[in-house]
């Protein structure tokens, strides 16, 4: 079975406080993007992993999938299989790849192997993996509230929009945004910001509590959200904790000259 785990942004990104438990409390617009990787599961006698295209860090018993499939094995002594994974979406940038391909995990093996899991369930073992991993199985824009895992439905589209995303070759690690943060109540209530407020006025009104700490570190991350605006966008923000920025417009932009070759873009059809 082939799948395609995709990439997610964040559209405004407060984080409220911290908790009990070391972890912190955010507020956050989840939206699905169609930035992909590959990733194919077949039933074998014996279990494996394999990968290609960018390389993943650190040693593969640590990969989300291997782990998704033992959390689910665990449970319903599942066949064996084999497992490869294509990496296309950056790692380390915001955009939730490493997440994404957990839960595809999880949806994947429940349909080969006729485990019947309400999406409910799969949200429960996806929490298991990591903080952003339940959103990926419903996979549709939501409000994120506790650490990214409560999910509040909301009204908005971007369907009639231009989304380019860009990653330098620059890797933010997690707990390296968030030591630069100190959390804050929220000024505008994000959710309603997002629904009733014209997206020129997002600029202004919307924004990732993790750009100012991140941008003194990384100039090279917020010289590309100054281009993207340049280039005529109504809304640019950095993604998650970096360093992916991604731009919205009204239409299609030409960004051969923009960025050097070594970042990576991603375009949306025509209208996303």
């Amino acid at each position: 079975m082939v799948v395609f785990p995709n990439a997610k942004i964040n559209i405004g990104l407060n984080i409220l406080r911290k908790r009990p438990d070391g972890y912190h409390d955010i507020a956050s617009c989840f939206m699905p993007v169609g930035f992909t990787d590959i990733l194919e599961i077949v039933e074998s006698k014996k279990f494996g992993f394999s990968s290609s295209g960018l390389s993943i860090p650190g040693e593969e018993k640590n990969n989300l999938c291997i782990k998704a499939y033992k959390l689910l094995q665990k449970d319903f002594n599942l066949p064996q299989v084999k497992i490869h994974l294509h990496k296309v979406i950056p790692i380390g940038a915001g955009l939730g790849g490493g997440s994404s391909d957990a839960s595809f995990t999880l949806k994947c093996l429940d349909q080969m192997f006729g485990l019947f899991l309400d999406d409910y369930l799969l949200e429960e073992y996806a929490a298991k993996l990591g903080s952003d991993c339940p959103f990926f199985i419903q996979n549709r824009t939501v409000m994120a509230y506790g650490t990214g895992n409560e999910f509040e439905e909301i009204s908005l589209s971007l369907k009639d929009k231009f989304i380019l995303l860009v990653t330098p070759p620059i890797h933010v690690a997690t707990a390296e945004a968030y030591a630069g943060i100190q959390p804050k109540p929220d000024a505008h209530p994000l959710k309603d910001t997002l629904e009733n407020k014209p997206l020129e006025a997002w600029k202004e009104l919307v924004n990732n509590a993790f750009e100012l700490s991140i941008f003194s570190k990384y100039p090279a991350i917020a010289e590309i959200k100054d281009k993207l605006y340049e280039a005529g966008a109504s809304y640019a923000s950095m993604s998650g904790s970096g360093a992916t920025v991604y731009g919205i417009f009204e239409a299609p932009v030409d960004t051969q000259e923009l960025f050097p070759q070594d970042y990576t873009l991603w375009r949306s059809p025509e209208h996303y």
